[in-house]
């Protein structure tokens, strides 16, 4: 069966506290939507005429397989639905879907609208035929269905047949305050459901349900996968689950739990861009991406325990409950002390593909990253300084630069934020050539970062693609002022993305080896076009 996928990120994403969307933004996310084959995208929620001119702008994009869609609401107690200017925005608007919400629960309508259930269902066959009369597909978000359907049941249905008699083509069933049980959405979708068939009798309609889930108790795809399960054909949710409060039904784990384990069709072979989609999201809503996102995080198909890699390298599905490919995802090893040599075989696959488990020098890189633990490394979420660690091991490290002398000094000027400024002087020597540089920035590790790549710039000017993204520093021991740091620093070329750590009672010293890393490691990338 056909699931249509109704992507809200431009909408309830930007109802986060943390999220704020560009028009530029908005743009490249609609591309990126209909790249991974949503089949609506709401582009926002038309409340003036500014949101009109955006509107507009997004309608010129050439899509391919998604259609866009408007959000408004219904009309206002006491006006006609000619009198509302947002119907009459939502009629206006050069896209072929509006939809619309209103009220389905009692208590709302008489404690928020301030107005009876008769002049609710009105304001609701009003504004839906009004946009049906413009031409428009409409959809119409019953809010609050679902504490509505458990306070008067017979009222809340009365709300689903006044829209489709209306002309509404899909009703969706909200869970607004992300409260409800999947057991709950089910049962109260099957009536929903077995209204909407009833309907499509008596006028030859297409009376469809949808399910619109918050995740208020962590609950939103579970609840849609029952919604679905009992009828429910139209799906709303939005990437990473980003939404008001706690947020939406993520649709980065509904997709794939619907199409892969439930075999409803949703984005066909476009799944396998995913895990790439979700991360271009992130990137324009300037969230730091969940790693622990299920299918889509970079932790998804990570392995640590030994027994679990060695498991996984003879029969991926003993430890992974799909292919990570089908979702455009990667299956990584983690080396560690609780790792064994299977993992430390795959990972020096990349180097010398010839070695196996009694091999030599697998014990001798496992005994090198042993002693990085004791000394307080984690490579984790580090594998660009495991995969140089084990090259040393080797010795196969190449020493592209050497550092003779650096100096880090910090001002802090008037005490004022914005004059305190760090300064970094470093010298590199390559091979037997030196050069000198200074470099200004805002803290220590910003001034290292630009000096060392000024002074490696004559030698390597790649490295002007190179730049840091983000740098984390974790206390690892006692001592309060005196205690040992771990810095991890992640950088990218705009192609790859790297981290890297250091440890240190100094935290300039942790920065730099991190730093020092960063750039080795890309530098390797370079030479060995792309594979370290």
């Amino acid at each position: 069966m056909q699931l249509e996928i109704y992507d809200s990120t431009l909408r309830e994403g930007e109802q986060s506290a943390t999220v704020t969307f560009t028009w530029e933004d908005k743009l490249k996310i609609i591309e990126e939507l209909d790249r991974l084959g949503v089949s609506c995208i709401e582009a926002g929620m038309l409340t003036s005429a500014r949101d009109l001119d955006f509107i507009r702008q997004a309608a010129n994009l050439p899509l391919e397989h998604s259609s866009l869609s408007v959000f408004g609401s219904t009309r206002r107690v006491g006006e006609t639905a000619e009198e509302s200017d947002g119907l009459a925005l939502l009629a206006r608007a050069p896209v072929s879907i509006a939809c619309i919400f209103g009220k389905s629960w009692g208590y709302q309508v008489e404690r928020v609208l301030r107005t009876t259930k008769e002049e609710n269902l009105s304001m609701i066959r009003d504004s839906v035929a009004f946009l049906k009369s413009a031409g428009k597909r409409v959809i119409f978000d019953a809010e609050h269905f679902f504490d509505g359907y458990s306070d008067d049941t017979e009222y809340a249905l009365s709300v689903l047949r006044t829209a489709w008699e209306a002309g509404a083509d899909t009703v969706v069933l909200c869970d607004t305050n992300g409260g409800m049980l999947p057991d709950v959405i089910g049962m109260a979708t099957a009536a929903a459901a077995d209204a909407a068939r009833e309907m499509k009798e008596q006028t030859d309609h297409p009376c469809q349900v949808g399910i619109h889930c918050h995740n208020d108790m962590g609950m939103a795809e579970a609840c849609s996968v029952s919604a679905v399960l009992s009828g429910a054909v139209h799906v709303q949710g939005t990437i990473s689950g980003i939404g008001e409060r706690c947020g939406n039904a993520n649709l980065n784990t509904l997709i794939p739990v619907l199409q892969l384990k439930l075999g409803f069709a949703c984005i066909g072979e476009r799944l396998s861009l995913l895990t790439d989609t979700a991360r271009r999201i992130n990137e324009y809503a300037n969230r730091v991406f969940d790693e622990r996102e299920p299918f889509v995080g970079g932790y998804a198909f990570t392995h640590k325990a030994g027994t679990h890699i060695d498991g996984v390298l003879k029969a991926p599905r003993s430890f992974e409950h799909i292919a990570p490919e089908a979702v455009g995802n990667l299956r990584n090893m983690i080396l560690s002390s609780l790792s064994g040599r299977s993992a430390m075989v795959e990972k020096m696959a990349r180097i010398l593909p010839h070695l196996d488990r009694e091999s030599p020098e697998v014990a001798a890189a496992l005994e090198a990253v042993r002693e990085k633990e004791a000394a307080g490394y984690s490579y984790d979420d580090a594998e660009a300084s495991l995969l140089l660690v084990i090259r040393e091991a080797l010795g196969m490290r190449r020493q592209y630069f050497q550092v003779p002398h650096f100096k880090v000094m910090t001002d802090e000027g008037s005490g004022k934020e914005e004059d305190m400024r760090s300064t970094a002087m470093i010298k590199v020597s390559v091979g037997g050539a030196e050069e000198l540089c200074a470099a200004e920035g805002i803290g220590p590790v910003n001034a290292m970062d630009k000096a060392l790549r000024q002074a490696l710039g004559r030698f390597y000017p790649a490295i002007d693609q190179m730049h840091l993204t983000d740098f984390k520093v974790r206390v690892i021991g006692g001592g309060a002022t005196a205690a040992v740091v771990r810095v991890v620093i992640e950088s990218t070329d705009g192609v790859a993305v790297w981290r890297t750590v250091g440890v240190s009672p100094d935290i300039i010293s942790a920065s730099w080896q991190a730093l020092r890393d960063s750039v080795e490691y890309m530098l390797d990338l370079r030479s060995s076009g792309g594979a370290v």
